[in-house]
């Protein structure tokens, strides 16, 4: 038996805080129940979010790890009341579980976009307090001072508090072709925008290049995805000490093994 928040969170229905939170707000049910946080859950049960039948195989799913090139146009959520097109309707399908976000892109940014079908990893990621870093592309317009400069990394007081870049670098260009290099360790709504806004200079253009470990590749078109390897995917999970089903990881490092002892017997 385990914990209803472990077991919903490895089957991508959200973050373990968040089903915590959904437990707490009796939007869970089990067997018909409202669930209790530390309820516990040993297999066909019957689950469900908001009345809405949750599908939980009988073996753990492999976490997953997408990166996506996000083209304009396209909005973050997953469907949008405007009836404007998703970056979710551009996935790959899943046999099990569900694509999470990791952060969000607005409609007029580009760029780098992670997803994972584990809920647990999508907040480590996500969450302030683990303070992952995120770097952007920017174009601007506008007079760039030393002293706007300063007052960028120094901060800025917005609308939700104070923000700042730990990064800046010159990127080159001319006139309203002239780039920087910006990184940050937040997620605010619109914050690389915002940040420039104040110091009364326009972003053009904006490109998510890095989250955290993971950059942009130049040969990954916008529109495209790129599939982590499980290794990869294993890797993240111990740097981020997050637990990986233990089963899985047993599989992915014999195969690993077998591979590396496959080449070294090429080379020789």
């Amino acid at each position: 038996m385990e914990r209803i928040q472990k077991v919903l969170s490895h089957h991508g229905a959200g973050s373990r805080r968040q089903i915590d939170k959904l437990l707490q707000e009796g939007r869970i049910k089990v067997n018909g129940k409202v669930a209790s946080p530390g309820d516990q859950l040993q297999g066909g049960e019957k689950v469900s979010i908001d009345d809405k039948l949750v599908r939980l195989p009988r073996h753990i799913i492999k976490p997953k790890l997408l990166m996506y090139h996000k083209p304009l146009g396209l909005v973050s959520t997953r469907s949008d009341p405007d009836g404007r097109p998703t970056v979710y309707s551009q996935l790959p399908k899943l046999q099990q579980g569900r694509w999470i976000g990791v952060g969000r892109l607005d409609i007029n940014t580009s760029g780098l976009l992670l997803f994972t079908t584990n809920g647990e990893l999508a907040n480590r990621l996500m969450h302030p307090s683990f303070e992952v870093e995120r770097e952007y592309a920017v174009r601007v317009r506008g007079d760039v001072t030393p002293e706007k400069l300063t007052s960028l990394q120094s901060g800025i007081e917005l609308s939700d508090g104070l923000a700042k870049f730990d990064i800046i670098t010159d990127g080159g260009g001319e006139g309203t072709n002239h780039w920087y290099h910006v990184m940050l360790k937040e997620g605010k709504n619109r914050e690389v925008r915002r940040l420039w806004e104040a110091v009364d200079v326009e972003v053009s253009r904006l490109v998510r290049v890095r989250y955290h470990t993971f950059t942009l590749p130049k040969w990954l078109k916008p529109g495209k995805t790129r599939f982590f390897d499980d290794d990869v995917v294993v890797r993240l999970f111990e740097s981020l000490e997050i637990e990986y089903p233990a089963e899985i990881k047993s599989k992915i490092i014999k195969t690993s093994q077998a591979r590396r002892v496959n080449r070294q017997g090429r080379r020789k």
